[in-house]
C-alpha cells in the first residue's frame, strides 16, 4: 500500500510539473548573435522579423498565444546547446530558428534530433546541415554556401575570373563555402590557387590579404561573413588590391554588410542574396513595415527568419498540434509563399528550395535613395542553386 500511494504521490507531481509546458501555446526560440560579429547580419533584427511573422499569423494558434523566447549564444556551440537544452527541456520551446554560425547550427541540429524538437537554421550556410548532418527535425531555409558557390562563384568564373584565392573564415562554415565554391569554379574550368585561413572576428587582415595578393588570382574570394567580410573588404581597398586589378568577390555578403560598408568601398562587388528589399512590391511592403519597426531595411536573413517563422506556425495549424512528427510533415507538404519566398518547396532532407539573385553593388552615383545599393545582374533558379534531396548527401534520402 506505501509503495502504491508513493507512485501515486509521484505521478500526481510529474502531472503537475509538466502542466505549465502542456498547457502553454507555441514557443519559438531565437538563438543567434547579439553583439558580436554577426549582430548586423542576424541579430536583433531577426528578432524583430521574427515577431512580425507571429503577429501577421495573429498572435495564436490551436487556441493558445504564441510566445517567442531569444538568447545569444556568443558563437560558440557549447553554450548554444546548453542554451537550447534548457530551453527544450525547463522552458518549453517548441522550435528554434536562425542559429547563425555553422557550428552552433549543426551542434544544436544533433540536440534537436536527441530531443525529437524542430529547428530551422536560417543565418548559418553549411550545406552539410541539409546533407550529411541533416536529421529528420532539422530545416535550411534562407540559403546554403553551395548556393552561394553557384551564383558567385559561377557567374564570376563565366566572366573571365578563372583563377581564385580564398580567405576563408576557420570553421565549418569558412571550409563548406570555400569548398563548395571551388568546386563550382572547377567545374566551370577555372582553377583554385590556394587559401589562407583566418580566426572568427579578426580585426586585421594584412597578412592574409598580402598572400591574397601575392598570389596573383584575378578573384579573391571571400569565405567569411559579417564584419570579418567588411573588415577584409575595407582592408583590402588600403592595399589597393582591387586597384591593382584583383577581384573582391563576398561571398556571404548581405545588405547589412554593405550598407557597414558604404557604397564607396562596396560598389562593384558582386555577390548572391536569396531576397532584397527593392525587388518587388510584395518584398517592399515587407521591407516598408521593417523599416518603420527598426529603421534599417531587412535582409535574406532577417526576411528568412519572418519566413521560417509564418512557415512553423501555418504547418502547426494545418497539422492540429504542435507534435514535432505531425508538423515536419506539414512544413515538407506545404508551399511557401511569403514576402521572402514565392513558390518555394520544402525537400526531403529540409532544405527550403527558392530562387536566389545575383547582384552587382552599386556605384555612390547610381544610387537614387536611401538603400538602394544593388543592381540585379541574373536570377538563379533554386534547381539550379541547390542539390535535390537524393544529390544532397543526407542520409534520410537514401
Amino acid at each position: 500500500m506505501k509503495f502504491r500511494y508513493l507512485s501515486s504521490t509521484v505521478a500526481l507531481c510529474s502531472l503537475f510539473l509538466a502542466a505549465p509546458a502542456m498547457a502553454q501555446g507555441v514557443k519559438i526560440g531565437i538563438l543567434n548573435d547579439q553583439s558580436g560579429v554577426y549582430a548586423d547580419y542576424g541579430g536583433k533584427w531577426s528578432l524583430e522579423a521574427a515577431k512580425m511573422a507571429i503577429e501577421d499569423f495573429g498572435g495564436e494558434v490551436l487556441g493558445k498565444k504564441i510566445e517567442i523566447i531569444t538568447a545569444y549564444h556568443q558563437n560558440k556551440p557549447d553554450l548554444a546547446v546548453s542554451i537550447a537544452r534548457r530551453w527544450y527541456d525547463v522552458e518549453g520551446v517548441d522550435m528554434i530558428t536562425e542559429l547563425t554560425t555553422s557550428s552552433v547550427a549543426l551542434a544544436v541540429q544533433e540536440l534537436s534530433q536527441q530531443e525529437k524538437k524542430i529547428d530551422i537554421v536560417v543565418g548559418a550556410a553549411s550545406s552539410r546541415i541539409t546533407g550529411d548532418a541533416c536529421t529528420p527535425y532539422g530545416f535550411h531555409w534562407s540559403f546554403d554556401t553551395r548556393a552561394l558557390g553557384v551564383g558567385t562563384g559561377g557567374a564570376l568564373t563565366e566572366a573571365g575570373g578563372d583563377s581564385w584565392f580564398f580567405l576563408t573564415a576557420d570553421y565549418a562554415f569558412g571550409y563548406s563555402l570555400e569548398k563548395d565554391t571551388g568546386d563550382i569554379v572547377k567545374a566551370k574550368g577555372g582553377k583554385v590557387l590556394g587559401a589562407v585561413r583566418h580566426p572568427l572576428n579578426s580585426s586585421d587582415f594584412s597578412s592574409f590579404l598580402l598572400q591574397a595578393q601575392a598570389s596573383k588570382a584575378k578573384v579573391i574570394g571571400l569565405a567569411n561573413a559579417g564584419l570579418d567580410t567588411t573588415n577584409a573588404v575595407k582592408q583590402a581597398s588600403e592595399f589597393g588590391i582591387v586597384a591593382g586589378g584583383q577581384k573582391l568577390a563576398g561571398l556571404l555578403l548581405t545588405l547589412a554588410e554593405v550598407n557597414g560598408l558604404g557604397l564607396q568601398a562596396a560598389q562593384g562587388l558582386v555577390l548572391t542574396e536569396s531576397f532584397y528589399w527593392d525587388r518587388d512590391d510584395k518584398s517592399r511592403e515587407f521591407a516598408d513595415r521593417f523599416f518603420k519597426r527598426t529603421q534599417r531595411m531587412p535582409n535574406m536573413i532577417q526576411a528568412g527568419t519572418y519566413s521560417a517563422t509564418l512557415s512553423y506556425l501555418k504547418a502547426v495549424k494545418a497539422a492540429g498540434t504542435k507534435d514535432s512528427d505531425a508538423v515536419v510533415k506539414k512544413l515538407k507538404e506545404l508551399p511557401v509563399d511569403d514576402a521572402f519566398a514565392q513558390g518555394g518547396k520544402v525537400l526531403a532532407n529540409g532544405r527550403m528550395v527558392k530562387d536566389l539573385y545575383l547582384f552587382e553593388v552599386k556605384k555612390p552615383s547610381e544610387s537614387k535613395k536611401p538603400w538602394d545599393y544593388y543592381k540585379m545582374l541574373a536570377t538563379v533558379p533554386g534547381n539550379k542553386a541547390f542539390p535535390t534531396a537524393a544529390e544532397s548527401g543526407c542520409p534520410l534520402t537514401k
